[in-house]
Order: structure tokens, then C-alpha cells, then sequence
């Protein structure tokens, strides 16, 4: 399973940083770039209807019935339920909704764009500078894990709808286990689950 590029491009074995860049071209916030390619049997999504205290777990997930509405309705939850089946469809149901977190911190903070389309898109189109791998390393991006798309596609859900962020603590990047990015040495890590590492970016003091 591709992995995460937030700060660096494992495929390349460098732990370089890439700063925020906001003079990237950014794909139309209203489309998802994955969502032509999955066919019409496998968007149906959900309306959230309120579901309590989240359990991280798939048992869980499986008794949410948020009743059908097509995912092409609600390109943010389509671009958070496409980030983390790339990202993230491997790991527990937890480490899912941490991965989910990250994006939505992303999206609060003033250092990065201001909805999760463009989150996840940020740097795409340039090979090896953006911000997740998988929406730049030319490798087509397919969905073929019907059932693993169908729970992604609820955690999307269920946070997009504000649940809680109770997972990491702030967190504006993760890297797997087997990296280790310059960056992780100077920001503070604030949780570690399944096999990512979880970081908290520097608070930016102004000066006069």
C-alpha cells in the first residue's frame, strides 16, 4: 500500500521536508480526482443521522446505517474517504480516524488550505511534491477494495459531521514506521497508532 508523503517521499528514501507550498495549482475543490474511476455500485455513501460516542472498531462501523445518499453529492467527504482508502485502508478502524484527524487539523490550521479537497490535493500535479504519495507518484488511483472503501467511506463520514478529534492531539502530520523525516526530530509527536507516528506542528510566533 502506497504511504503518506506529508513532509517527504518515502519511495525516494529521503527525509527532506517540503514546506507548505501555497502557490501550488490545486485540483477544483468540487471534484475528487478518484471519484470518476470508481464505479456507480461502489459510492454509495451515507447520511449521518447522529451516532453518539464513536468505538473504533468495525463491529462499530458496521452497525452505523446512516441510510444511502451517493458520495459524488458531497466532494469533502468524497476527498477524506479517498485519502484515507489510500492512505490509510490497511490500518485498525482507529488508526483510520487518526489518519482522518490529521487531514481536518490540516484544514483548521492557517498554515495550510482550507478544505479537505485541497488538503489532499496540495502539491499535486508535481511529481514528488505533494503532500500525500498517492496523488503523485503515477500510479493510477483505483478503488478495488469494495468493502475497505465501504468503512472509509463511514470514519470519512462520521468526522466530516464534527465528531471528536480524540486520537492525536492536534496532529498536522504522521509517517510511517519505516521513515524517519528531518521534520520528526523538531515537532512534538503526539500519538503513535497502528504503524504511523503522529506530529503536532509548531505553533508560528509573529514577531514585530
Amino acid at each position: 500500500m502506497r504511504c503518506l508523503a506529508i513532509g517527504i517521499f518515502a519511495m525516494l528514501g529521503t527525509s527532506a521536508v517540503a514546506e507548505p507550498d501555497f502557490g501550488a495549482v490545486l485540483v477544483d475543490p468540487a471534484k475528487s480526482r478518484v471519484l470518476l474511476s470508481i464505479p456507480d455500485d461502489m459510492i454509495v455513501g451515507y447520511t449521518h443521522h447522529g451516532v453518539g460516542e464513536i468505538e473504533y472498531s468495525r463491529e462499530w462501523l458496521s452497525k452505523q446505517d446512516f441510510g444511502a445518499q451517493d458520495l459524488k453529492a458531497d466532494p469533502e467527504w468524497a476527498c477524506l474517504a479517498e485519502a484515507i482508502y489510500f492512505e490509510a485502508r490497511g490500518e485498525s478502524v482507529k488508526g483510520q480516524f487518526a489518519v482522518a484527524e490529521v487531514i481536518l487539523n490540516r484544514v483548521d490550521s492557517a498554515e495550510f488550505p482550507d478544505s479537505i479537497c485541497k488538503v489532499v490535493n496540495q502539491g499535486t500535479g508535481r511529481k514528488y511534491a505533494c503532500q500525500f504519495t498517492y496523488t503523485c507518484d503515477g500510479m493510477p488511483e483505483k478503488i478495488n477494495e469494495p468493502k475497505a472503501f465501504d468503512r472509509v467511506s463511514k470514519v470519512a463520514h462520521v468526522m466530516t459531521e464534527g465528531a471528536e478529534r480524540a486520537l492525536t492531539d492536534g496532529a498536522t502530520h504522521y509517517h510511517t514506521k519505516s521513515v524517519n523525516p528531518n521534520w520528526s526530530r523538531v515537532f512534538s509527536r503526539t500519538a503513535t497508532i497502528g504503524y504511523h507516528h503522529f506530529y503536532r506542528m509548531p505553533t508560528r510566533v509573529s514577531s514585530n
